[in-house]
């Protein structure tokens, strides 16, 4: 709903000045014709009959081409698309918009409904992560173009899930290599949540699960590099614990107290995220 009303009321802000506006490359009769559709499909918009709005954008459209009511009536029709969960369609529609009207002044909404229509095809990162990965990637691609848009805050929080998601997934492949005891597969997922999703929840999982295979393999000055790694940023942690005692007595992992932190940097995070007024 929100999407929609940040839409609406620049839809409505743009009626009521351009309604006084006279097209230079159309009659006032087909502008007239082209208001009263869009209209109806304003109004169709409003009561949830989204398939019978897209039309009215559609014709208003056609009736205006190449005209800001062009690019607007093709907006709102996208927006339908969106509504329906017609996501691929309103992809392709989006796309047509931003090569046919790339001086829009709407454009970063269009490139944020393109990345919210890949978010909302997320569905089960267990059996295909192929949607996390888009997704991640156009939400990123948006937030590098316009990172001091109203939007970008949505697809921060958004991006932050998604990266959780993707660090899960390494997390449980690496589960399942140190269960069959397929010890180099493990460490390398492992490493990739130590080196790309660091800032997420399962960081000190994956350093103790490090730990613990180092050790166990003989690698000990990995291990304790692992080790010191988990009690410098989260000594606290039962992670860190864990790892302590699988290391041998004569180890004694570093604890390093810091002033003023209320835990570490990944749950500080959290609770920003979790702070964010959607």
């Amino acid at each position: 709903m929100r999407i929609f009303l940040i839409l609406f009321f620049s839809t409505l802000l743009f009626f009521s000045c351009s309604k006084k506006e006279a097209s230079v490359s159309s009659t006032p009769s087909t502008q007239e014709e082209a208001i009263k559709v869009y209209e109806e499909g304003l109004k169709s918009l409003e009561d949830g009959q989204y398939f019978y709005a897209r039309k009215k954008f559609d014709q208003s459209e056609s009736l205006l081409p190449q005209t800001q009511w062009a690019a607007k009536s093709a907006l709102m029709s996208s927006y339908c698309l969106y509504s329906m969960n017609f996501y691929d369609e309103a992809i392709l529609n989006l796309k047509r918009f931003i090569k046919t009207y790339p001086a829009d002044t709407n454009i970063d909404y269009a490139h944020y409904l393109i990345a919210i229509s890949y978010y909302e095809q997320i569905l089960d990162e267990d059996k295909d992560i192929g949607p996390l990965v888009l997704s991640k990637k156009t939400i990123e691609d948006f937030l590098k173009k316009y990172p001091n848009t109203d939007y970008a805050m949505d697809l921060k929080f958004k991006l932050d899930l998604i990266i959780n998601q993707l660090a899960a997934k390494e997390l449980s492949i690496a589960r399942y290599y140190i269960k069959n005891e397929k010890w180099i597969p493990a460490i390398n997922r492992l490493k990739v949540i130590v080196e790309k999703y660091d800032k997420t929840i399962f960081i000190e999982e994956a350093l103790f699960r490090l730990v613990e295979i180092y050790y166990r393999i003989g690698l000990d000055d990995e291990a304790k590099a692992a080790a010191s790694m988990l009690g410098y940023n989260y000594n606290s942690s039962e992670w860190y614990e864990r790892s302590y005692k699988i290391l041998n007595k004569n180890y004694q992992p570093v604890k390093v107290k810091k002033e003023n932190e209320e835990g570490s940097l990944v749950r500080r995070t959290l609770k920003k995220i979790l702070l964010i007024d959607d």
